[in-house]
């Protein structure tokens, strides 16, 4: 079988996404190093695959797939022993409700946060600092109604990890790097989940830098 491979910069956030989820499942992958400085993401060759322009997309044996939270999907339910996406109707259904809340309200406000913060930066561009603090605002009160969630229960979902804690990943800790944001760790509840994501294996090897990992 061949070798799925996830084309993607070793420290972009989506790849790092991608690559957290490849970890926690244990996929031998190839990473295929995408240099956007270069402009390979916007080459005829790339855009055949991913039409967007956008990093990462995945070649798993001929089938490509791109946007990374569909590609975390389809890695937990090819690995289903994973458990990352519960199969039990209801436990499921809450699973989906958890995926909505980061998608919804947590990204909605952390996604520009992270381009003000990060993006910007990185492509020479100024931080328009208004705008950074608005959406950290934004997030501030939605993470308020985080804490009452997790006051309840140990993750979003529940009383087990699923795949709607790891997307947080990694736009949270680029808050506190990048935007030199404490947010993550103002509320008690929040804080001892963010702290247990923080420190999974697969995370702590991602942030280092994303590498092709054949064994594990």
């Amino acid at each position: 079988m061949a070798i799925l491979k996830l084309y993607g910069d070793s420290h972009a956030t989506c790849t790092w996404r991608v690559a957290t989820v490849l970890y926690e499942v244990k996929v031998p992958f190839e990473l295929v190093h995408i240099d956007r400085r270069k402009g390979e993401h916007k080459t005829p060759e790339y855009l055949e695959k991913q039409p967007f322009g956008q990093i990462p997309y995945i070649d798993d044996d001929g089938f490509i797939l791109f946007e990374s939270r569909a590609i975390c999907r389809y890695i937990v339910a090819k690995y289903p022993d994973c458990k990352l996406i519960p199969t039990d109707p209801r436990k499921n259904a809450l699973f989906e409700q958890a995926a909505s809340i980061e998608l919804c309200n947590f990204e909605l406000y952390a996604g520009t946060a992270v381009f003000e913060s990060r993006g910007k930066p990185r492509k020479g561009l100024k931080t328009d600092q208004a705008a950074l603090d608005a959406s950290l605002a934004a997030l501030d009160a939605q993470l308020d109604v985080y804490n009452v969630i997790l006051a309840k229960q140990k993750y979003l979902a529940g009383d087990e990890v699923t795949l709607a804690d790891l997307f947080h990943l990694p736009h949270a800790p680029v808050l506190e790097r990048d935007a030199k944001s404490d947010i993550m760790m103002r509320k008690r509840h929040v804080a001892r989940w963010y702290k247990d994501l923080l420190s999974r294996p697969s995370w702590l090897v991602s942030e280092d830098g994303v590498k092709t990992t054949l064994e594990y």
